[in-house]
Parts: C-alpha cells; sequence; structure tokens
C-alpha cells in the first residue's frame, strides 16, 4: 500500500505538470559558433596580456584601487571580472595561484542541482527551488560564455526497483520543466537492453533500464585561470603568488561617529617576497574555506563561519564508462551521491562528503578512495575487476560549506551563498558552488557598491553573457585549420581548441619543430609550457595541475614531466639551478598529495 501511495502521488504531481514539460522541452539552448576564417583571424590578432611582473607594478604604483579582491578561486576572479567590467578600477591577489584550491578539485559538472529540485519538492521549499533555477540560468551561462571549455554530457539514473522508475522519471522531467528555454537536451527513458548498450560496464542483474538526463562538464581549472585571464584582458590587476600578510585600516568619522574600516592591505610576492601596501576604498575577501583566516585578520573576535568538507575524486581508466556518458548513483551505502564521469580521455569518480581539518595540503585517505571504488564497484558488471591499481590519480578538495552569521539558527548551514559585510567594511563572500560563481559575484560587487559608497561606470553587472578568454568566435572545427597550417597531429589540435579556444592559434605559433608531447599518452605539448608563463604560470605544479591537467589525469605520467617541465621554464624565467631544483621537489611534494603515495605504497 505505501508503493500504491507513493506512484498515486508521483501520478498527481507528475501529471499536472508533463504536459506543460513536453511543450517546453522542444525549447533548448543554443550555442552560436563561428566560421573558420573567422576564429583564426581572432586568434591571430588577439595581443598578449600584460606580464605578470607589469601587472605586479600596476598593483605597486597604483594610489588606490576601487575595489582589491583576496582570492584567485573561481568567485575571487569572478568578482574581479564582475568589478573591472562594471568600471571600477580593480585588483586581485592570490596566496598561490588561480584555482589551486578547491577550484579545480569539483566534480567537474556545471549543475543546476537536481537533488535540490527534489527537497524544493519535498519540503515545499521556494529557497531550494530558488537555487535551482539560478543554476540552471548559469549553467546555460557557462556554456555560452566559454563553449571551448564547457559542453553538454548525457547522465545515467539507473534503476534496479521497478517502482522506481515512475519516481526518477517524474523528478527528472520536473528537472526538464523547471530549465524551460536553458534546456540542454530532453531526458529520456531506455528499458535494460538500451541501457547496456548506452553504459556497456553496467551491472546487469536486476536492471530495470535508466534514465538519462543532461547538465554541464567542465575543465574547471582552466575555466578559473581563463576567468582570472579576462579580468586582466579588460584591465584588472590580477597577481597569483601574491600573499595578503595583514588587512590596512584608518579611522573614519560617519554621521559623527569615528569607526575604523578597512582600506587596502598589505601583500607579499612569495618569490621574491617584497612586501608593499595596496589600498582600495573596498576589501573583498573571497578565500573560500579560508574565509574565516581573513575575516580574523579584520576582527580577531569574530566566530568562524565556514566549516570545511572533504571532496575526494579518483581517477580511473577510459574503460570504466563510456566516452559520453556519465553515471550517476543516488542511493549509496551512506546516502551520498556517486558519479562516474568521462573526462579529458579519463573516468573521474566520486565524492566523498565529510568534515575535516582546514589545510592548504588536503590528501586522500586510502578509506576514501576505497570507499568510491566500493561504491561503483556494486553498480558495475560482475565481469569488470575494480582494482586499486587502476587509480591513476586522487583528490581531496575542501569544500567551504557556511553558516550565515545573521541567522538565528547559528548550527544550520547555508545552502547558497553568504555575503557578509564587518563594521570595518570587509566584504565576504562565502558559500555556494561552482555553477554559480558568476551571480555570486553579481551578488558580492551589489553588496561592495553600496557598503563602500564606490561611483562604477556601470550600475548593474555586464557579465551576463560575456563570452570569456578564447570563447570569442570559437567553432570546434577550428582543429582542422590548425592541422592543415601548422601540422600538428589531429588529436593534439583537438586538445589546443578545446582548452584555448581561439587562442590555440597562438599557441601554435609558439610550436617549433614538430609540437613535442610531453607524453605520448597525451596530447599536452612543450609549446603549452612556454605558453603557460604568458598566463601566469610561475611553477612546474601551475603548469602541471592547472595549465595543462595532467597531474589530476594520471600522476605518474605528471610525474615523469617534471624535469622536462623544469628545463622549459628555467629557461623562460632565467631560473638558477638551485632554483630549479626547488621548484623540482615542490612539484614532487604536490603530487605525493595526488594519490602519487597511494600508488607509490
Amino acid at each position: 500500500m505505501a508503493y500504491v501511495r507513493v506512484l498515486g502521488g508521483i501520478a498527481v504531481l507528475g501529471g499536472g505538470c508533463l504536459a506543460y514539460a513536453a511543450v517546453q522541452s522542444r525549447h533548448s539552448i543554443s550555442i552560436e559558433y563561428h566560421d573558420l576564417d573567422t576564429a583564426m583571424k581572432l586568434g591571430e590578432k588577439l595581443t598578449p596580456l600584460p606580464s605578470r611582473n607589469n601587472q605586479l607594478q600596476r598593483l605597486k604604483e597604483t594610489k588606490e584601487f576601487d575595489v582589491l579582491v583576496i582570492g584567485g578561486g573561481a568567485t575571487g576572479c569572478g568578482v574581479a571580472l564582475d568589478s573591472i567590467t562594471r568600471g571600477l578600477k580593480t585588483a586581485l591577489v592570490e596566496k598561490d595561484d588561480f584555482a589551486s584550491a578547491t577550484s579545480s578539485r569539483s566534480t567537474k559538472l556545471i549543475h543546476g542541482g537536481v537533488r535540490y529540485l527534489q527537497k524544493a519538492v519535498f519540503n515545499l521549499s521556494y529557497e531550494q527551488f530558488k537555487l535551482v533555477t539560478e543554476a540552471l540560468h548559469e549553467r546555460a551561462n557557462m556554456l555560452r560564455s566559454a563553449p571551448h571549455l564547457a559542453q553538454p554530457l548525457p547522465i545515467m539514473l539507473p534503476v534496479y526497483t521497478w517502482w522506481k522508475v515512475p519516481y526518477f522519471w517524474t523528478g527528472i522531467k520536473m528537472y526538464d520543466l523547471v530549465s524551460g528555454k536553458q534546456l540542454l537536451h530532453r531526458s529520456y527513458y531506455v528499458g535494460q537492453k538500451k541501457a547496456l548498450e548506452l553504459f556497456p560496464t553496467l551491472k546487469r542483474k536486476d536492471l530495470c533500464g535508466g534514465i538519462v538526463y543532461y547538465d554541464g562538464q567542465q575543465d574547471d581549472a582552466r575555466m578559473n585561470v581563463t576567468i582570472a585571464l579576462t579580468a586582466a584582458r579588460h584591465g584588472a590587476s590580477v597577481c597569483n603568488h601574491t600573499e595578503v600578510v595583514s588587512l590596512l585600516k584608518k579611522k573614519i568619522t560617519k554621521d559623527g561617529v569615528e569607526k575604523e574600516i578597512v582600506c587596502g592591505a598589505r601583500v607579499r610576492d612569495q618569490f621574491t617576497r617584497e612586501e608593499w601596501d595596496v589600498h582600495a576604498k573596498c576589501v573583498i575577501n573571497a578565500t573560500g574555506p579560508y574565509t574565516d583566516d581573513v575575516r580574523r585578520m579584520d576582527d580577531a573576535s569574530r566566530p568562524n563561519i565556514c566549516q570545511p568538507s572533504a571532496g575526494v575524486h579518483i581517477v580511473l581508466p577510459e574503460y570504466y564508462s563510456p566516452r559520453n556518458m556519465g553515471f550517476l548513483n543516488p542511493e549509496t551505502s551512506d546516502g551520498r551521491i556517486v558519479f562516474l564521469l568521462p573526462w579529458e580521455g579519463r573516468t573521474v569518480a566520486g565524492t566523498t562528503d565529510t568534515p575535516t581539518k582546514l589545510t592548504f595540503h588536503p590528501k586522500p585517505t586510502k578509506a576514501e578512495v576505497q570507499f568510491i571504488l566500493d561504491e561503483i564497484k556494486s553498480y558495475l558488471s560482475e565481469d569488470i575487476t575494480v582494482r586499486n591499481e587502476d587509480v591513476l590519480a586522487a583528490w581531496s578538495g575542501i569544500r567551504p560549506l557556511v553558516r550565515n552569521p545573521k541567522s538565528k539558527k547559528t548550527e544550520e548551514l547555508a545552502r547558497n551563498h553568504v555575503i557578509d559585510v564587518s563594521d570595518g567594511n570587509l566584504v565576504t563572500i562565502a558559500g555556494g558552488k561552482w555553477t554559480t560563481y558568476r551571480s555570486m559575484a553579481s551578488d558580492t560587487v551589489d553588496e561592495a557598491v553600496k557598503c563602500c559608497e564606490l561611483k562604477p561606470e556601470f550600475t548593474n553587472c555586464q557579465t551576463d553573457g560575456l563570452v570569456l578568454e578564447g570563447g570569442e568566435g570559437y567553432t570546434p572545427n577550428l582543429y582542422i585549420r590548425l592541422v592543415q597550417e601548422y601540422g600538428v597531429d589531429m588529436e593534439v589540435a583537438k586538445h589546443l581548441t578545446h582548452c584555448y579556444g581561439t587562442k590555440a592559434v597562438q599557441v601554435c605559433k609558439e610550436i617549433t619543430g614538430p609540437g613535442k608531447r610531453l607524453d605520448e599518452s597525451f596530447p599536452y605539448i612543450e609549446a603549452e609550457v612556454k605558453f603557460a608563463v604568458q598566463e601566469y604560470a610561475c611553477t612546474i605544479v601551475d603548469v602541471l595541475a592547472r595549465r595543462t591537467r595532467l597531474a589530476f589525469l594520471n600522476v605518474e605520467v605528471a610525474r615523469d614531466a617534471v624535469p622536462r617541465v623544469a628545463e622549459i621554464m628555467a629557461k623562460e624565467l632565467g631560473w638558477s639551478g638551485r632554483k630549479k631544483q626547488e621548484e623540482v621537489k615542490k612539484a614532487v611534494e604536490y603530487l605525493e598529495q595526488m594519490g602519487l603515495s597511494l600508488r607509490d605504497e
């Protein structure tokens, strides 16, 4: 009887909306591609960005910025881009590299949040519903603004209990409905035979069928770096490897009351150890899991609002999943979602979600890796041996779950982002998720303009629909012209256009000889190392982890590539022999955090 009531409820809920959904689903997001000649011309005409030294010099010489952003993750770079495009004089500093922490360690999905929609329906929560609609809008925006870095991905939800078929099908169709004109492609149901055709490695026993829906997928670190480069292209001073040592303050009198406000920061170049003051009318704290460290610089007595949570992912060989179909298990042994997704020619599996201590060097444990392996094993064919030896890389990212300091229920974690303004006018943006980085940035700059009395040229956000670096004039056929005009092989050409968009033309100009690869099993070439320096890469890790993704795809191959990357960077940056050895050591230590230690044990 319980099942009958559930199915009855589903029928009533679904029947009322699915007729409309069927109409709405005819609409889907469209991306406008350009012709090859236009793409090549735009790529050839693109001027170089200011060098990192030039950016540092502007940071030293500018008397006062309107906005100083602390943190070079997705949110911080998004804030810098929003601020500079409104006409505000903007600077950004990042202690390590752009995307060096949480923003490079995601599941690689751009999603609206199917689970949020489930909670919105069953809890009648308008707040959860708003989260979904906002994320769906931002999903569409990311696909349009960076068509070379983001694309739709079909994901299968396998069903092994017959009565759950209409339950899951209705939920996914509601996801289509809420997407409206932002729909990527219509979801659909397939029976057992077709499900196994689409995802051959699935467990056959008791399989009723599968429901396929669409979300977006991205190269997260590359997207983050691209947002930073776009901000620099518009005139922002963006400086990686530049640490905030302390906040600057000054006393002002407002409405007859004297108060002390934040007016900038003391910063340090991590390489030269030189320190100087950067003055700004507004300072924005966008440091993710390290939010409270900066808040305490402003006021040591303020309570923490961030609760760090570890999300572990592993990378497996390509044969664990089809090239163009992901897998979602919504019912794991402990209630967490597990994904199995094709990404960059390999398979990403994850994730965990456990409380953790804050550290700049998170490292996955054997138990966390084993949990993921056990979960995917239970849903894969009995013919497949899921082996620890197949783990090519593993990483832990610290998700910054936050409490709203204005909430009376201090134990509750915010499901969306939180903007907090201190008595000293330090603006903090925390929480949220990768997909909504742009709307988070927009809300943050709106608040900064109001509380710090800034005078932007444009009052409203200018980034909705703004095309990111490399996306202007992009066409997926650009790789053909690269093969024809620069003689690179097809796999390399496809990689370059996927990673750099129209900027791939500039990378090809750095090629001397045949375009030698860093490793024959990956399409990354030596010319990219030289080009990475133009994109503010300063260390071997910057290249292996963020300008390319080799450290995330195979740690042993990345380790083997370290000497050659060091050789090229030493020549480009004028490293001494001692400096080169130091950078090699740091690169190997980083790879230990990325699963190398697990493979060596």
